[in-house]
This record gives C-alpha cells, structure tokens and sequence, in this order.
C-alpha cells in the first residue's frame, strides 16, 4: 500500500482507524475482553472478538462474512451510523447480559446471539429490521427494536412479541431522537430494570416537528426524503417515557415536560430508584429526578441552574454501591465530580466524562494541560492518575480489570493494555495501516489566552529555507478539541503541510478541556470569540516562526470549520487570503434546536443575535477566493447552507467557487471522493495564494 499516494491510503483506511480495536467490555469477572476490530488496515467489515486474559489468546467470535450476512443497512440504520459517526460496515455494536455470557447484535436487520464462552452464533426469528438489541441483564431474554416498536424474544429464539407499538405514523417506542442522538450523546431510548422484571422507554412523538424534504440532485428520478427535522426556533419532537411490563403493562412516568422537554438521559441499576435528567428548552435548569417505577411519579433530587447552560456529561446522573448521587458540576472554575452533594475533585482537574462506578469512580479528566487526557481513579480521599506519559488515555473497567487505549504523538497507533489489580497481564492488537509519514506536530501555547495550537511545517523543510504561506486548519467550534498530544488526528494536517505550507491548527474560547468559564466565553456570539482567536494564534506563532508568511494566509475547516473559514475571508480579509468552507453552517436558523439554542438562545425572541453569527449579511464583503464544498445528501448541515451563501455571494456579484459532492452526507466515506477532495483543496489554495 505504500505505492499509494497519502490521500489514497487515507481515504482506503479512513483514516488510519480501520483495524484498530473499539467498544471494549470486560465480562466473564475480568476472564474475557470483547471488543470490535476489522482484520485490516484497509478492511471496513468490523467483527466480533474476545480476548483471554489468562493467556493473552484473541479469539473471532463473530464474522460477518461466515454469518453470511451483507450489511444491508436500511434507511433508520444509516441514520443512527450517520449520528454516532459510525463509517465501518459489519458488526458496529453489541450488547451483553450483566455477566458477558450472552452477547447481541444485528447484521443486516437480522438478530444474533452469541455464547461468549463458546463462540456459538445463532441468529433468532426476530421481526425485521432490527436495531439496537440488548438483553437482559440475566440473559433470559432480549429487547430489540423493530418498526417503531420495542419488542421481545426469549434468548432460545421463542415467544417473538411487542410490548410497546407505535400509535400513529410519526410515534416510535424505545429509540433515540435525532436531537438526543446527535447533540445529548444519548443514542439509546430503552432501560433494562435490574431485575429483568421490566423496562423503562421513551415513547417520541415526532409530529410536531417541521417537514424537511432532503433529495440527491443527482438522482432526479428518486423522490425526495421527507425527514423531521427541528431547526432552530421550531418545535421539537415530543418525549414521554413509560415503564413497560414483559406483558405490556404501561406504567406512564409524570414529570413537568412542558417545562423540562429534553429527556438528557436516563440510569436504572440495582444501587437505587431509577434515575432521570431532563433539561428546560433553553439549557439553563436540569432536574435529576428518581422515579418509582410501579406508580410512574418522579421527586426531585437535584437541580443544576446556569446562566448560561447545563452541561451533559457520559456516565452520569448514577448511584454509588451505597446509594449516593453521582453527577458533575461546573463550580469554581472546574468541571467537578460530586458524590453526594461533596465534589470529590477540584480544578485543576476538569472532569470529561464518568467510566464506571464501584467503590471507587473512573473517570476522565485534564488537569494543567487539556491536550492530555487520563485516566482517574477517584475516592472520598481525592482523584488518583492511573495513566503516565503525555498523550490521551482512555479505557473501561470490569472489577479488577482495566482496559486502556493510549494514544501518543511518538506512536501511529493506539496501544491497548489489559491489567489487572494495576499490573499489565495483556495487550491488545492494533492492526491499523501505518501512516508512513515524517510527523513532527509542535504543541504550542499561544498569546494572552494560552491558545493550545500545533504547528505541522513540511517534512523537507529547513531552517533558512524561506517563508511559507500559512493554511490554518481548525475546528473551533464549542466543546469539541482538535489540538491533543496524539498522532490521530494531524495526518491530514500533516500531509498539506507537506504540500508546503506551514500548518497552524488552533483551539480557541469555547473548545473542550479548560472549564467552564472558558466554555462559556462564547455564549450568545459563535462568531467573535472563535474567529479572534484564530487570527490571535496565527500573529502570535508568526511572532515564535518567522518562516510563516503573513501575506498568504489560507484557512479550511469541515462543519464547525466551514463556518469558522467563512468568517475569516468575509470579516477578515485583512488577515485570510483564502478559505475553503467545507459541509459549514451559514444561516444558524438551519441547524438544529438543542445545540443552537444552547448558545444562541431563540431565534423567535432574539433574531438580531442570528443575524449577527449568520454568515449571509456578510456576502457582499467577499473579496478573497472561496470553496465552498459540500454533500448533496448531508442530513446534519444540508446543502441549503451552501446554496443559500452561494446564492447571496452570486446576488452580490462575488465571484467564489462551488463543489458539490453528490451522493455525500456530513462526512465523504467513498475513496474516491475523499481522495480527490484533498487534491482539489491544496489546487485551490496554491492558485488563490499564488
């Protein structure tokens, strides 16, 4: 493969990730890991596999292939992949009984069942498609999705039927709304009691949302898709939740959903009452409330005000072993963890998310420097770090048994250790393709704010070489990070920067890892804050490295970028010389409600504030070259964001380019098209910076 150019290999590869191992689980009392991987760097179908702790053996449990089962993936399918930005084909998830000796998962709409000891697959007579199974957590039976209702099958196969159907066309029982699934990281909508006695499920009523019809231009004989979707300012779909006997007894949960409509997440173990987070429409109250399941009625036990927003967080609201609240709260200039009302950790340590709760918690967090993340093991005594050496740590824990994958800027790939009371009994194997570049990524602190930034310069270039012109690469965009001290990630970066230019990649006000007071920096303006830092960074790392040219500046992002490289040539022309906006949001009343809302408010009660981060007032100031890039059938940013600016950059007589990318939703997955689309990025930007 290495006669392959680097956009090749990468779009063959996606990137470098397929092969590598994911979703780890560690059953059987710490005997067995399971985890996903496909057999290559380049091989897109994901299998089933366990490791043996004992002996250090891997095992294939479950093959797509001698399943005989082709991954045909329906409509709704694609749409959950779209939302947990899953790319790969084959097995992408499976879900276990409580002692890991019965795992499940489907292929092509079809159910299998597997015994992990023993490695026999079967596939049960479920009703097709399926989505989302998950046993018991005794392993007698297994809850599955299908048509809109939620159903069971014995674990042998028999006795196939619903427990809770759809009432109408837009009703569907047990599944993830879109706004839950892509902006709340709940991607589930059905809890299993402790017990096996029943199930806690959420019941989404999609009418009240607004009708979108979203078609392939390039397939004029297909009708368009009519798709929910709740734009900024519009209704969203209705969530109601209900407890559900093995026989379909309804049990209707009560809580104030006119004034707490967004269902955050839900936890049901056997430490205490089932748990519910639900949030205000405009994110600034959350209520955790326990439910009693056999009458439905739900009583405060915490509430979280901000005036600003609430953040959501994995793992949490939960109960400790002892009954104690679990949660994490912004206070005192950190992202805490709090157990029964007492944080037990402090800033500097910013909490990510909560991995596991025993007698003890694991977390992830930062500390001084947010592009390092590790791992934490945290008591009443304070957090303990279990992960040494720069770079990010992450992992899951089963009793004893601790899963890591660890991440560097000198290792290509993610190594995955299994230990064991702390001393490493096993490693897992990482088949990813080797990138074959000269990486040198130089973690810098820029300016006033400390901007974490890297700089990638050309592999060949030399100090007395002359300047570079400048590519600024970000994403930029609220809670989410790109500078962290790990290879994944620069490639790309990288590989431009080889092209000859000096790459710059940025995070500003706003992105993950510094707290809550830097999060919220960028609350009522996505365009000030975000965009000043960029320009701050790049003066600040032209100051350090004066082989960076000043007079050609180029910017390129994706998503949150686009909108962040469209900023910068239409408010900024003095500084950026060129961008390519790529799938960006333009007008924010075309996004959704819960992530626009959060830091915009309601576009029905603050038009000025959209108008003011909207990028199509800003038309008729085009003056440097633009790209703008974009799928035909992207459900997340749609393609009437690049219309609408190409269509006011045409009404203003400024001349820009358009790509678009038929048949592509928010991120290209076909080779060829990811291949060419870097190509014709760096064509671009070498003609507009001469």
């Amino acid at each position: 493969m290495s006669s392959a150019s680097f956009p090749r290999r990468s779009a063959r590869t996606q990137g470098f990730t397929l092969g590598a191992p994911r979703s780890f689980t560690v059953t059987g009392g710490g005997a067995r890991v399971l985890f996903l991987r496909s057999s290559s760097g380049t091989d897109r179908t994901t299998a089933l596999w366990a490791l043996d702790t004992a002996s250090g053996r891997e095992r294939l449990l479950a093959d797509p292939a001698q399943l005989q089962a082709d991954d045909q993936v329906t409509a709704a399918e694609q749409a959950r992949r779209e939302r947990a930005r899953e790319r790969a084909t084959g097995i992408t998830g499976y879900s276990t009984d409580r002692a890991g000796d019965l795992v499940v998962f489907s292929l092509s709409g079809r159910l299998f069942a597997l015994d992990a000891a023993t490695g026999e697959a079967r596939e049960l007579p479920a009703e097709q498609p399926v989505a989302d199974p998950r046993p018991d957590p005794d392993g007698e039976r297994i809850a599955y999705l299908a048509n809109g209702a939620l159903r069971l099958i014995e674990a042998d196969g028999s006795r196939d039927r619903a427990v809770a159907e759809p009432d109408g066309d837009a009703i569907t029982w047990g599944a993830a709304e879109f706004i839950a699934a892509e902006e709340m990281q709940r991607s589930r909508g059905y809890w299993w009691a402790p017990d096996g006695s029943r199930l806690l499920a959420a019941r989404v009523d999609e009418s009240p949302v607004d009708h979108w019809y979203l078609g392939d231009p390039n397939q004029p004989d297909r009708e368009p898709t009519a798709t929910r979707y709740p734009a900024a300012g519009t209704a969203n779909a209705e969530v109601s939740l209900a407890v559900l006997g093995l026989d379909g007894q309804r049990v209707d949960v009560e809580w104030d959903r006119a004034t707490y409509p967004y269902l955050v997440t839900a936890h049901w173990s056997q430490h205490g009452s089932p748990l519910l987070a639900v949030q205000t429409r405009d994110q600034r109250t959350q209520l955790v409330l326990a439910l009693d399941p056999a009458t439905g009625a739900t009583t405060e036990v915490h509430r979280d005000t901000d005036e600003h927003w609430i953040d959501v967080f994995a793992g949490w609201p939960a109960w400790t072993p002892g009954g104690e609240l679990v949660r994490v709260e912004a206070a005192e200039g950190a992202y805490r963890l709090v157990v029964g009302g007492e944080p037990w950790t402090r800033a500097p340590l910013q909490v990510r998310g909560i991995v596991d709760i025993g007698e003890d918690i694991l977390i992830t967090a930062s500390e001084e420097d947010p592009a390092e993340v590790h791992l934490y093991r945290v008591s009443e005594s304070g957090p303990e770090r279990l992960t040494s050496g720069s770079g990010v740590h992450v992992g899951t824990r089963g009793g004893e048994t601790l899963v890591v994958a660890s991440a560097t800027l000198e290792k290509p790939r993610t190594d995955v250790v299994v230990s064991e009371a702390g001393e490493r009994i096993a490693e897992i194997t990482n088949h990813a393709a080797e990138h074959e570049l000269d990486l040198d990524v130089r973690l810098l602190r820029l300016g006033s704010r400390n901007l974490r930034s890297a700089l990638l310069l050309p592999s060949w270039y030399r100090p007395g070489d002359g300047k570079l012109p400048v590519l600024l690469d970000p994403y930029g965009g609220p809670h989410a990070q790109r500078v962290f001290a790990r290879q994944q990630g620069y490639l790309t970066s990288q590989w431009f920067a080889d092209q000859g230019f000096a790459v710059l990649v940025t995070d500003g006000r706003g992105t993950a890892g510094r707290g809550p007071d830097w999060d919220r920096e960028i609350s009522g303006d996505l365009a000030g804050a975000p965009l000043q830092d960029q320009v701050d960074a790049l003066h600040a790392a032209a100051a350090e490295h004066p082989e960076l040219d000043l007079d050609r500046v180029a910017i390129r992002g994706w998503s949150f970028g686009g909108y962040l490289a469209g900023l910068a040539v239409l408010r900024r022309p003095d500084v950026f010389h060129a961008a390519v906006v790529g799938a960006g949001v333009v007008d924010w009343r075309l996004y959704d409600t819960h992530y626009t809302e959060r830091y915009l408010g309601d576009p029905n009660s603050s038009p000025e504030v959209y108008e003011a981060n909207s990028l199509l007032g800003d038309a008729a100031k085009l003056e440097r070259p633009m790209l703008i890039v974009h799928g035909t059938v992207d459900d997340n940013v749609v393609l009437a964001h690049a219309l609408r600016l190409s269509a006011a950059l045409t009404a203003a007589g400024r001349p820009h380019q358009m790509l678009p990318l038929p048949g592509v939703s928010h991120m290209p997955t076909d080779e060829t098209t990811t291949e060419n689309l870097l190509l014709l990025q760096v064509d671009f930007l070498r003609k507009s910076l001469g």
